[in-house]
């Protein structure tokens, strides 16, 4: 299936610095809660992800992440999912983040 570039151009990506994570207790399967700052125009936003295999909460913060951030939130577990983190799945189905190989300013956009 092939898209327009315009169909693309909705979807919001953009780099975010995760502030804390902490694990999603109410989560079935396991899961962190993640708070992460996208930068001046879009801020902060919260969202829960499976990455307990590869991450845990404490090595997390400070960390580039992208993030889809024009989703609605949703509720998972009960708690608020405001963005989506994006990773790809390693050899066992395990997701391992994307993440700028630079250091580049929070809030970039992909293009």
């Amino acid at each position: 299936m092939t898209i327009a570039y315009d169909d693309f151009a909705k979807v919001d990506v953009r780099v975010g610095r995760v502030l804390r994570a902490e694990v999603n207790q109410g989560a079935r399967k396991p899961a962190l809660k993640l708070w992460i700052d996208f930068g001046p125009e879009v801020g902060e936003k919260s969202t829960s992800a499976q990455l307990c295999r590869h991450y845990a909460p404490e090595d997390l913060p400070g960390r580039l992440v992208m993030g889809v951030v024009n989703f609605p939130p949703k509720r998972i577990a009960g708690f608020s999912s405001e963005c989506l983190v994006l990773g790809v799945p390693d050899a066992d189905g395990e997701v391992v983040l994307l993440t700028p190989d630079r250091q580049v300013p929070v809030g970039g956009r992909m293009f």
